[in-house]
């Protein structure tokens, strides 16, 4: 018997940013994540050195890294292609009810609305920008 190669398995969604605690939180709260040990915000008055923090889901998978990098980042200009969103991220969302509910939650963390599709009867979804301007789609989906 041969022994199948393993493949590579998805760790987790890396973010740059030039304020890794704020967008890390964004997406903790967005998500409803919580932060790997050791990850989490420093007590009253502390500094916050982050420069790598991770996202688990309750199971404690890891969901999402945010690492801190010297800035400026150019935002993603789309729908326009001048900066293109190099890489984006598809939640999906079991209702159009839910859809709104979850992209209202958004803009109340930060979010910025690029694109609302949400009454599109084939493919109801909303683009929208975290606080550092990462793209991410919310969309209904079985």
């Amino acid at each position: 018997m041969t022994e199948q190669p393993a493949y590579p398995r998805l760790m987790h969604t890396a973010l740059d940013t030039e304020d890794a605690r704020a967008l890390a939180e964004f997406y903790r709260a967005l998500l409803g994540l919580h932060y790997r040990p050791g990850d989490e915000p420093p007590a009253d008055g502390a500094e916050d050195d982050a420069d790598w923090l991770v996202l688990l889901d309750a199971d404690g998978v890891r969901r999402l890294a945010v690492q801190q990098v010297d800035g400026p980042l150019p935002r993603s200009t789309w729908p326009s292609h001048e900066v293109p969103m190099q890489l984006h991220v598809d939640y999906a969302v079991p209702s159009v009810a839910e859809l709104e509910r979850h992209r209202d939650r958004a803009l109340s963390l930060g979010a910025q609305v690029l694109l609302d599709r949400t009454d599109d009867d084939g493919e109801p979804l909303v683009v929208l920008a975290d606080p550092a301007g990462h793209p991410f789609c919310l969309l209904v989906a079985p």
